[in-house]
Order: structure tokens, then C-alpha cells, then sequence
């Protein structure tokens, strides 16, 4: 699933520019098309590992995978803005189910330690592969028609969903106890759709206005009502007492940062490259193809990194690698560089991801439960999507802020700038847990693969 996810992401990405001016999309309606599928992936993530707990993995992940499937076709038919954003966030939604399921497949089959973090880490690769594989079709199809772009998932899901149908088995699968929390769900999608649409609409409403105001007091008055839930309900989305392990918080603001700061960067290079430059989708394609190499061709290895030097420091690393890349981006200019600004910023960019998400995969799950283990893989998802999500929306704020549709340098700057506060914030979080480390007595034992 994580392959198709990837494959989806950057050929979007790479389509949105040709999706925008076939379709007369505004930028702000643009960022839609992307964030209407993150955030039906990260608004309904939690309920999609919670559903895979009770119902059983394999039987979860196989109903969301046709509908993936369905709705990755009418994406590519639609001829409204509307309903392609909506396609869209259908998508999300089968994608917040299959995720967690496929996780947590993969974190109950291998017990913790050396053998789920080399499954984890081949995890991680065909994410890189499905990404870097994304990139090379998008460019080549969106010379032919952006269309395609969109389509192209379906045959993929349609082969994943007859493999998966043949090898995962069908045998009795250990379920949890208890039901679902709609009312949790409910909150927390509403809360995290409010609050996009807030910020979008902000540059234009006014952040001091009456609507912008009373908006994040809804978003801060859900957020309220998600938290009284899961503190009343017998058997709430979110078990909070998840959250009292510092290394999982630290793994899913990680992952905050790493989705939010390059979902919105992309973003932003789209622009840059194809409506400021003028570049061709190919050549936007291939700008980004070294970072997604990068990481296919690592990833494998990161689970033995990781037994070797621990989470923390491949985090702590892969932070300051992305830093590096944003900071190496702020220099864009009408005549970029390719040797000296865009190949080295997305090698840096690769290495971030090379070290951090199967890094930060391994920390979330480590410690918790098999029964659980749907929880915690659906919290991280949630976390890297609607990190995205929001942003992306704050990016997109800040391009709009003058009022006009139109780039500029200065404005595109200024964006980039966003993401690297947020690489700089990830940066000084995962330090804290290497301190953390070494404040545990010298009599404890903790495990090489594990942050605490």
C-alpha cells in the first residue's frame, strides 16, 4: 500500500500545474486536490487502525484497496474541479484504512527488534520505489495528458488487491475487544478539515476577522470535544495513555515535520519549476528523481542501521539533512543551478528520508502492543498526513498573501522559508531524545534499536 500511496503522491505532483490550468483552478483551489486526499487519509487514519484491530486486518485492507481502486478511476474521469477534489479525499479516506492495516500486518508478523526492522525497512523502500517509480510516469504522461496521472493507480491496485487476495492468509488473525468511537472520529476529521479551510481562506478573509476567528474557535472547540471523548468513551479512537512514551510523541511529531515541511515544499517546486521557469512536467520529474533514488536504493539497509546506531541518531541525522536541503533551496532564482542548487538539495532531501521514515516507523511501534499495534501504526499516518495538510495550507497562505495569483520570487522564498523553521523544530525535538537516552541508568537496559 505504501507503494501505491507513493506513486499516487508524486504523480499528482507532478500533474498539478497541467491540472490547474486544464481545470482553472486558483491556487488556493489547487492545494485542495492534494490536501482533499491527505486529509481524508489522515482525518480518518485512526478509525481506519482501530477498524483493522476489531474487524482483522486482511478484511479491512482488501475492501479499502477495491475502493481505492474506484475512486482512483473517477478521479481521472471528472471534468470539475469539485469533483475531482472530492474523488479525491474518497481516495484518502479507502487510503486511511488500508495503511494501518498493512502496517500493522507487517509489525504483528515480525516481533520487535531485528526482524521487523528489516521488514519495516523494505517497508520504507517500496514506498521510495513507488515514489521515484511516480515521478519518471508522471513526467512522461503528463506530455500525453494529465488524466493519466490519475488512472494510472488503478491497474496497480487491481494487481495489488489479486496478490493480496492470494498471499495473505486466511486464518483466524488475534482481533482487539471493545467497538468504535464515531464520535472521536467525527471530531477529529471535522477539527482537522476546519482548520485547513481556515487557514486557505485566511489571506482573504483576514486573520483578525470575525469568520477566521470564529473558525479556529470551532477547530479548538472539536479538538476539546475529541479529547473529553476519548477520556469518557469505554473504547475511545485514541487510547491517550499512548502518548505518556516519549519516543512515540517524538516519532509522530517527527513525522508531523518530515510530511508537512515536503508535502508543502513540493508544492511550492511545482510552481517554481513549471509556471515560473516554465519547465516541462518530464523535466520537473526528473529535478526530483534523484531523492527518490536515493532512498530506493538505501532503505533496505536501514533496519541494520538502526540495530546499529539506534533511532535517535538516524533521526537526529535525517533532520539536519533535510535543514540542509530546504536551506540550499532558498537560493531559487530565474536561472537555478542545477549542480550547484537543485542536485544537492535533493540528494540532502533523499538522505532525510533515507534515514527518518523508516527510522521514525520502527521508534512509533516499538513497545506497543499486538493489539495495538493498528493504533499506534494509524496515529503515526495520521500525524505525517494532516502535517501535510496543514502545512500545505499555511504554505499556500503565504504564496496568496498578496492577493493575486501570480509567482514571485520573494513569495516562493518566503514559502520554502516555512519549511525549513519546521526541518530546524524536527531538528531540535529529536535531539531531545538523544539526551533522553542518556539519562537512563547505566542498570537499565535498552535496546539498540529502541529511543526511550
Amino acid at each position: 500500500m505504501i507503494f501505491l500511496d507513493a506513486l499516487d503522491v508524486s504523480m499528482v505532483g507532478v500533474a498539478l500545474p497541467a491540472i490547474q490550468h486544464d481545470l482553472g483552478l486558483t491556487t488556493s483551489s489547487l492545494q485542495w486536490v492534494v490536501s482533499g486526499y491527505v486529509l481524508g487519509y489522515g482525518g480518518l487514519l485512526l478509525l481506519g487502525g482501530r477498524t483493522a484491530d476489531l474487524l482483522g486486518r486482511r478484511r479491512v485492507f482488501l475492501v479499502a484497496l477495491g475502493v481505492f481502486a474506484v475512486a482512483s478511476l473517477l478521479g481521472g474521469v471528472v471534468d470539475d474541479g469539485g469533483l475531482l477534489i472530492a474523488a479525491r479525499f474518497v481516495k484518502g479516506v479507502a487510503a486511511a484504512f488500508t495503511a494501518p492495516a498493512a502496517l500493522s500486518i507487517i509489525t504483528t508478523t515480525f516481533p520487535e527488534g531485528p526482524q521487523r526492522n528489516k521488514a519495516l525497512s523494505f517497508f520504507t523502500a517500496s514506498g521510495a520505489s513507488g515514489y521515484s517509480l511516480g515521478l519518471v510516469l508522471s513526467g512522461l504522461l503528463t506530455e500525453i495528458g494529465w488524466r493519466w496521472t490519475l488512472l494510472m493507480p488503478v491497474p496497480v491496485a487491481v494487481i495489488a488487491l489479486i496478490a493480496a487476495l492470494k498471499v495473505l492468509p486466511r486464518g483466524r488473525e488475534e482481533r482487539a475487544e471493545g467497538g468504535h468511537d464515531l464520535v472521536g472520529a467525527v471530531t477529529i476529521t471535522g477539527s482537522m478539515l476546519l482548520l485547513v479551510f481556515t487557514v486557505v481562506q485566511a489571506p482573504e478573509a483576514g486573520w483578525a476577522s470575525v469568520r477566521t476567528i470564529g473558525s479556529l474557535a470551532g477547530v479548538a472547540a472539536l479538538l476539546g470535544l475529541f479529547v473529553f471523548t476519548e477520556l469518557k468513551v469505554r473504547h475511545p479512537l485514541v487510547r491517550l495513555g499512548i502518548l505518556r512514551s516519549g519516543h512515540i510523541v517524538r516519532a509522530n511529531l517527527g513525522l508531523v515535520i518530515l510530511m508537512g515541511s515536503y508535502v508543502a515544499f513540493q508544492f511550492v517546486a511545482m510552481q517554481y519549476f513549471q509556471n515560473l521557469l516554465g519547465w516541462s512536467a518530464l523535466g520537473t520529474a526528473m529535478a526530483f528523481l534523484p531523492a527518490g533514488v536515493l532512498v530506493a536504493l538505501t532503505s533496505t539497509k536501514m533496519g541494520d542501521f538502526a540495530d546499529r546506531f539506534g533511532t535517535g541518531k538516524l533521526i537526529v541525522i535525517g533532520a539536519a539533512a533535510l535543514a540542509g536541503g530546504y536551506a540550499i533551496f532558498l537560493g531559487i532564482d530565474r536561472t537555478p543551478s542545477l549542480g550547484g542548487m537543485v542536485i544537492p538539495g535533493m540528494v540532502l532531501l533523499g538522505i532525510a528520508f533515507a534515514l527518518s521514515f523508516p527510522a521514525l516507523n520502527i521508534q512509533a511501534t516499538n513497545g506497543v502492543d499486538d493489539d495495538e499495534q493498528g493504533l499506534a501504526s494509524g496515529l503515526l499516518n495520521t500525524s505525517g498526513q494532516v502535517g501535510g495538510a496543514i502545512v500545505l495550507a499555511v504554505v499556500t497562505a503565504v504564496l496568496t498573501s498578496g492577493g493575486g495569483e501570480t509567482l514571485s520570487i520573494g513569495s516562493l522564498r518566503a514559502a520554502i522559508v516555512v519549511s525549513l523553521v519546521l526541518a530546524l523544530a524536527g531538528l531540535a525535538i529529536s535531539a531531545t531524545g538523544l539526551r533522553a537516552r542518556k539519562a537512563v541508568p547505566a542498570a537499565e537496559p535498552v535496546r539498540t534499536y529502541e529511543t526511550v
